[in-house]
């Protein structure tokens, strides 16, 4: 039972695919019923997936036994600023530890690139990610945006060992 983390062009196969997954989830949560092609589709338009590779960020993808299971993005917002997004582990690989290699590939990137601080934020019905962020030492701090569809906010000093 083993995770490989490795950074990926977030455009690959194994990487649209979890892309969608993703977004199938986080939009059938908020909706409340399953998310249509159309809608994921629509979701996934002009995303911000370009930022996602060099010199703007990175992408990394997650097998666990050798199956694509989990992803997570990173985008640098300023010369010392990094944001955390697409943080995705399917539901039948969840509490196996990828979730946590995920957040520590993405922070050690964001490190290369200069970054002193993470930030993310998130809705209320993703219990499970405020979990893990809470876990690898995210701290919830006052609204950081007002994005649509953001509840919480967390931020991580990635000056800290």
């Amino acid at each position: 039972m083993t995770w490989i983390i490795t950074t990926e062009d977030p455009r690959t196969a194994d990487a649209t695919t979890l892309r969608r997954d993703y977004y199938d989830e986080v939009a059938s949560r908020y909706w409340e019923r399953p998310a249509t092609e159309q809608e994921i589709d629509e979701g996934l338009t002009d995303d911000g997936t370009d930022l996602l590779v060099e010199p703007t960020g990175t992408f990394v993808v997650g097998r666990y036994e050798g199956k694509p299971s989990a992803c997570a993005g990173m985008v640098l917002l300023d010369a010392e600023l990094a944001e955390l997004t697409r943080v995705f582990v399917r539901p039948e690989v969840r509490g196996t530890g990828g979730g946590g290699q995920l957040l520590k590939a993405v922070e050690e990137t964001a490190r290369t690139y200069g970054a002193k601080r993470i930030q993310l934020d998130t809705r209320n019905d993703l219990v499970e990610a405020r979990g893990l962020y809470t876990k690898h030492g995210y701290r919830e701090v006052e609204a950081l945006n007002a994005k649509q569809y953001a509840e919480h906010w967390f931020v991580k000093d990635l000056t800290e060992a």
